[in-house]
């Protein structure tokens, strides 16, 4: 496993004389260590720190042993997270020009080759505005500065970098023992000297067992002293950049030692059986627990109040979707303590789609699958979980979250949550394939919550969670001037965050977009307890926008914020393909994603398996064709996310056969589509009501089928008596576009009388539909004189 140190014994003691040598090559720089045990073996260890295939050559007497080159494959690190800290600065640029009020400012920064990118606006020592950013190009740069949507005076300002104004990497200097060897729960530190690198920005990071606090003490010479403090021991990675390129040396390998933290693990398993086969026309029911904590999340969506008090269930909203693309409301019946019973009656076997929406958001884990008849290939991929306390909690403050497995089928359910302190967990069963968790933790930290199934982890599985001390100031914090809605992909945004009071800490902005992209977002001080916090989206949908005090997320973060149209709907995407189950190595897999009626948002699919994949993707008439070409056999997981939200059967297992030889690790090809809309009328309105007709059983007559005359009133009918139940659509399309008037009444008896009238000479194509199918004769050619 990467970044953990790999080790195996060699015996020589009936080899005689002779020398002994060893080599390691793969995709990273090994340091080998050989011990000699005494007794006539010895112990080599080594530690990869990428993942992949790596050669072991052993030579005794300049000859390989049996078996040499050995080959060892090198996982990514599995389970046990790795944590990341980090840290960066930028150069600062005066635009001189002198603004008193920057509190509703926005900026960007458009380089030379018209990338735009956001900026940190700040008032400088001298009073002047100014921006904080890294030049990657040489060129005219134009810096845009907006005060509610209008250039300011003098804006677009310009900014001429040059060639040696470009920041050097390779001129940065690194020295001290903290990039070789450290001890955990000590400061370590290292030195970092740029005086001779030009014009950039430094940026550093340390991932590895813990999360190790950064700290950089500015020299004020253009170099600095940086310290960190991991909590545990083991082998971390420091990458240090300047002008977003590695130093040399980067990334540097450093060895941790010191006694390991004491996390506790508290674990529960049930055993789940499997669902009740359900039948057309039987009762369905889906059962919900929802959280107080998560309604918080919408309360900023309210016009005139920003608290959660009087949030209704009659703001929720269910339906269903079966497999022919009809959909009909749930019934929602509200139990004691936020739980919520969802029923419907099918009409249709096969896997029908249930969303749950709060005020026309789908609710954590929506939309649900749910499948009429038998159940066919469960597994642990087939298990959802989601909730609040998935994703942050508070010391002595129940932290509950959902675990959807009726389409897992039977099986074994292990809960884990490991941590600073034991979790005290309940477990509650619903019979009815959902069941909820509620734990509590006494000790503030990082918590890892982990959720199996027969043995192996569900989606998503082990969750990081950040447990907070009782939040204090935090509390203090709120939000003023968020645009929750209307905001344009590729526009500054920008909110005020004041501290009302609260002490200094340190306040830190992220934004996650529908595809799962994340990004740091600026952050300055405005006045003395006011900040700004700027961003640009880059994607239609819904972006979660975290904001925390000191590690605490203040009240009601993370805000959610709707980008573009509000119209797409995970709920209505559906995806079909043999691609999806099954597939040779070697050959083309394929698989549809239809977006029919789900409207305009970001399509995100990631293929993950034991080869890499080329995933290609094409628009179709009913949405986006996937392609992907394996390599490997074995199991292919395909997931497939829409506005940032897993569709229903997310993610699917391929299995995969043929030959080829897997990588030893998985690879990950992935594809973001921003989709346009597509709508299916039909399906749209099918579930409304079901016609039953026969068009070829209308009949229609008339002059007006065949001659107009220019300003003359046309008439024609149709005779529908024969011909079912459904709707007449009437159409007119002349030389220079639809004619002027059309008018369609309905006579009773189903005869229909049609008046028209056109201002054009020239012929005419008139259409006639009875439900979706013409009639006989239509499309009519009429000659207008």
């Amino acid at each position: 496993i990467v970044n953990e140190p790999a080790e195996f014994t060699i015996v020589t003691k009936d080899a005689g004389a002779g020398g002994l040598s060893l080599a390691i090559e793969g995709p990273s720089k090994t340091e080998i260590k050989c011990v000699d045990n005494g007794d006539g073996t010895c112990t080599v260890g080594y530690v990869p720190t990428a993942p992949g295939e790596y050669n072991v050559s052993v030579k005794f007497a300049d000859s390989h042993i049996a078996g040499s080159p050995f080959t060892a494959k090198i996982s990514p690190t599995a389970g046990e997270p790795r944590r990341k800290a980090q840290i960066g600065r930028s150069s600062e640029v005066s635009l001189k020009v002198m603004e008193q009020d920057i509190n509703n400012l926005t900026a960007s920064i458009r380089s030379p080759s018209g990338r735009e990118e956001p900026c940190l606006l700040k008032r400088l020592a001298n009073g002047h505005l100014g921006i904080s950013f890294t030049p990657r190009e040489v060129g005219e740069h134009l810096v845009n500065v907006f005060r509610n949507g209008q250039h300011i005076n003098g804006s677009p300002f310009k900014i001429i970098v040059g060639e040696s104004e470009l920041g050097n990497a390779s001129k940065v200097r690194v020295a001290g023992e903290g990039l070789q060897n450290g001890m955990a729960n000590e400061i370590n530190e290292f030195m970092v000297d740029t005086r001779d690198a030009g014009y950039g920005g430094l940026s550093l990071s340390i991932e590895g067992p813990s999360k190790a606090d950064i700290e950089c003490l500015d020299n004020e010479d253009g170099s600095c002293r940086v310290t960190y403090k991991p909590t545990e021991p083991g082998n971390y990675i420091i990458n240090i950049k300047f002008s977003d390129e590695h130093v040399p040396g980067s990334p540097f390998n450093v060895s941790v030692g010191g006694e390991p933290s004491s996390r506790m693990t508290e674990r529960i398993t049930r055993h789940r059986e499997a669902a009740d086969i359900t039948h057309i026309g039987s009762q369905c029911e889906l059962s919900l627990k929802i959280p107080v904590a998560f309604f918080a999340r919408f309360a900023h969506y309210q016009e005139e109040t920003q608290t959660t008090s009087g949030t209704s269930p009659f703001d929720m909203t269910a339906s269903v979707t079966s497999p022919s693309g009809l959909t009909e409301l749930c019934d929602i019946v509200s139990l004691d303590d936020n739980h919520y019973s969802i029923k419907f009656v099918p009409k249709e076997m096969g896997v029908h789609t249930v969303s749950v929406k709060h005020k026309d958001m789908h609710i954590p884990g929506s939309p649900f699958e749910f499948t009429v008849g038998p159940i066919t290939g469960g597994g642990s991929h087939k298990v959802h979980a989601a909730g609040p306390g998935l994703e942050k909690g508070e010391i002595n403050q129940p932290c509950e979250f959902n675990i959807y497995t009726r389409e897992a089928g039977a099986g074994g359910l292990s809960i884990a949550v490991e941590g600073p302190s034991k979790a005290e967990l309940d477990f509650d069963d619903r019979k009815d394939g959902s069941c909820g968790v509620k734990y509590v933790v006494t000790e503030p930290g990082e918590y890892l919550v982990s959720v199996k199934f027969n043995d192996e982890h569900i989606p998503e599985s082990p969750f990081k969670v950040y447990i907070t001390p009782s939040i204090g100031d935090a509390r203090k914090l709120s939000v003023a001037a968020l645009q929750q809605k209307g905001l344009q992909v590729g526009k500054p945004a920008a909110f005020v965050v004041n501290y009302n009071g609260a002490s200094k800490g340190k306040l830190r902005a992220r934004v996650i977009s529908p595809s799962g992209t994340e990004e740091e977002a600026l952050i300055q001080e405005i006045d003395d307890g006011e900040y700004a916090v700027r961003f640009i989206p880059r994607e239609n949908g819904v972006h979660n926008v975290f904001v925390t005090f000191d590690g605490c997320d203040i009240p009601d973060s993370p805000f959610r914020v709707l980008v573009g149209k509000v119209d797409a709907d995970p709920g209505m995407v559906t995806a079909s393909g043999d691609g999806l189950r099954t597939g040779q190595t070697g050959q083309t897999c394929k698989f549809v994603v239809n977006t029919c009626n789900a409207g305009a948002g970001a399509l995100a699919v990631t293929v993950e398996g034991p080869s890499k994949v080329k995933l290609e993707c094409k628009e179709v008439d009913e949405g986006y064709e996937f392609t992907y070409s394996p390599t490997a056999p074995g199991d292919y997981m395909i997931t497939i996310r829409y506005a940032g939200v897993n569709i229903a059967g997310s993610p699917f297992k391929a299995k995969i056969e043929g030959q080829g030889k897997p990588s030893g690790y998985h690879e990950q090809a992935s594809v973001v589509v921003e989709t346009v809309t597509k709508t299916s009328v039909m399906s749209k309105f099918s579930g409304l009501q079901k016609f039953q007709s026969d068009a070829s059983r209308c009949t229609a007559e008339g002059n007006g089928l065949k001659k107009a005359f220019r300003g003359k009133q046309a008439t024609f009918s149709v005779d529908t008596s024969q011909a079912g139940n459904n709707m007449m659509f009437v159409g007119m399309m002349g030389p220079k576009g639809p004619c002027e008037e059309l008018c369609v009444k309905n006579q009773g008896g189903y005869v229909y009388k049609i008046n028209y009238i056109v201002r054009e000479r020239g012929d005419y194509m008139l259409v006639v539909k009875w439900g979706d199918q013409q009639i006989p004769g239509s499309p009519f050619c009429v000659h207008v004189d």
